[in-house]
């Protein structure tokens, strides 16, 4: 067995022409390219057991070698993956199950009957690939580079695969991001948080394709940087994926709740205070400001405006031929991954990041609460859109992170509040701003609304 640790990026077809003769390759190139067409087949049950346990079998022909692989799902967030692989050579073409013993196979399918795998779907490519070597401080880095172009194929559905893959041989995971993230400010390079199998997956069945990632598992004792870290790479996670299934199908609820996850991505960076110093996020709000302010018209405008949906996905599809969401979404993973608002943080921000998770939150909830004054919106509705980027703070951390609060209703505090932000984000007539008047004062009768305020 060995660990794979590796990051995918969509690419065009240009784009991996391009990254053939990119100067940062080529000057780090110590193998020169190799070409390789690759055959796999991927196997599974009828009822795809293997998917659900969350690993993916399948047999490849490389040239006159065939190899029998089976991959865990292991850790993939962002982009960057960590799983379990085991490999064997094998003298012909034929899935060999005695190869599949306990020591790899999944306890979930001890009971599975080997003799029920069948051939599920395929992925065929050409591969060239090249051997990347460098110093790294005092350390050494060796990345596999594999540039893939062919197809997925599941019965009559077909999908082209274009991408470029980043492997770990040696160093630490950062080098892969810092890479990638410098070959996505020339290229537009998209982070793909989702295998060949899973591609695969999704052409024979569409609605097997697991959208979000789950949710991390919050403690109230947990140490705030720990729940940014949990938090942030959930909500990076998600909107990639969100990202590549609308740029699959083109599906408008898609696009709505891509651009949420950035919008509660950019609550959560503005909401830490000195555990979060302003200069250490400053990149990632301004890049999420710019994204958020150029989405969120076009996705409000098409709630209502059919003509807006029809126009958004080749809109999308233009906004991943530039350079700026992959930048972006690889720039905010190189941040978690090495913590960076811990850096340079002054003493009281090390107390607030090493605070618990519950009384940290409640504090925070407190002050924004407070600050929001919701009696002054009860006679000045017309008042209340400018109060949106509190309000999202709110929610985010609702949203996100309710179940460690020691609150009254606190569920229904936040779908209450969550109206009055929909309301303040609706164009203002007699209707609504009675409409904001009304809900304004449901949220301020609340128990968990008096309980944050007294």
């Amino acid at each position: 067995m060995q660990k794979e640790t590796e990051i995918k990026l969509r690419a065009s077809r240009e784009t991996l022409l391009a990254l053939r003769e990119h100067p940062l390759l080529n000057k780090r190139n110590k193998s020169g390219w190799s070409r390789h067409e690759l055959s796999n087949q991927y196997y599974d049950t009828a009822d795809r057991a293997l998917a659900g346990a969350k690993v993916a079998l399948r047999l490849r022909r490389d040239g006159e070698q065939f190899i029998q692989t089976l991959k865990s799902r292991g850790q993939s967030v962002a982009g960057l993956s960590e799983r379990n692989e085991w490999d064997w050579y094998l003298d012909k073409a034929r899935l060999d199950t005695k190869k599949l013993t306990d020591d790899c196979w999944p306890a979930s399918l001890a009971g599975l009957d080997k003799k029920t795998l069948k051939p599920i779907f395929n992925t065929d490519f050409v591969r060239e690939k090249a051997e990347l070597a460098w110093g790294r401080g005092k350390a050494r880095v060796v990345i596999e580079a594999a540039l893939d172009l062919g197809r997925v194929v599941a019965g009559q559905q077909a999908e082209e695969l274009c991408e470029l893959e980043l492997e770990l041989r040696q160093g630490e995971p950062e080098a892969l991001l810092e890479l990638a993230a410098e070959l996505a400010a020339d290229l537009p390079l998209m982070p793909c948080d989702i295998s060949k199998a899973e591609r695969g997956y999704r052409l024979h069945d569409a609605d097997g394709y697991a959208l979000n990632l789950p949710a991390p598992a919050l403690e109230a004792t947990m140490a705030l940087d720990d729940a940014v870290a949990a938090l942030g790479w959930q909500l990076l996670g998600n909107s990639q994926r969100l990202a590549e299934q609308y740029r699959f199908n083109g599906h408008w609820k898609l696009l709505d709740d891509w651009l949420q996850q950035l919008i509660e991505l950019r609550a959560l960076l503005g909401s830490l205070g000195q555990a979060a110093p302003r200069a250490s996020s400053r990149e990632l709000r301004e890049r999420l400001d710019a994204l958020i302010q150029d989405w969120r018209p076009r996705v409000e405008a098409g709630q209502t405006d059919e003509s807006v949906r029809q126009a958004a996905p080749a809109q999308f599809a233009a906004e991943l031929g530039q350079t700026r969401w992959g930048l972006f979404s690889l720039k905010a993973s190189l941040w978690l991954l090495q913590r960076n608002w811990t850096a340079g943080r002054n003493a009281r921000g090390d107390r607030q990041g090493a605070a618990e998770l519950g009384k940290w939150l409640l504090h925070l909830l407190a002050e924004e609460a407070k600050a929001l004054q919701l009696p002054r919106y009860r006679q000045q509705p017309e008042d209340l859109a400018e109060q949106s980027p509190r309000m999202e703070r709110l929610l985010a951390w609702l949203h996100l992170a309710r179940g460690v609060l020691e609150l009254p209703e606190v569920d229904r505090l936040y779908g209450e509040l969550a109206k009055l932000y929909a309301l303040a984000r609706q164009p203002l007539d007699e209707q609504t701003r009675q409409l904001r008047v009304e809900q304004a004062h449901t949220v301020w009768t609340l128990k968990a609304w008096k309980a944050l305020t007294k």
